[in-house]
């Protein structure tokens, strides 16, 4: 099997959840938000009272930056780990 490069990977995912994160701000500021957890936690037979924070953009950055850091961490991690159990390539 093939190594992975840690740092390729490590930024890959942390990229993927930064994206998926920044997504997720875009729909609180459409205000969208609401409608689609409504309609997941539905899908779980959820039933809650709660109400959705005005959307800012210090929080929005502050969310991607740290989904961006634990996708980074787990890519990394996941990558070193990947390559110790592969062995020498």
């Amino acid at each position: 099997m093939r190594h992975i490069n840690p740092f390729r990977a490590a930024t890959s995912v942390g990229v993927v959840l930064g994206l998926f994160h920044f997504a997720w701000a875009m729909l609180v500021a459409l205000g969208w938000a609401k409608p689609i957890m409504d309609f997941v936690l539905g899908l779980h037979f959820i039933q809650l009272e709660y109400g959705m924070a005005p959307f800012a953009a210090g929080t929005a950055a502050g969310l991607v930056a740290l989904t961006f850091s634990v996708g980074y961490l787990f890519g990394l991690v996941f990558a070193l780990v990947w390559n110790r159990l592969v062995g020498k390539p």
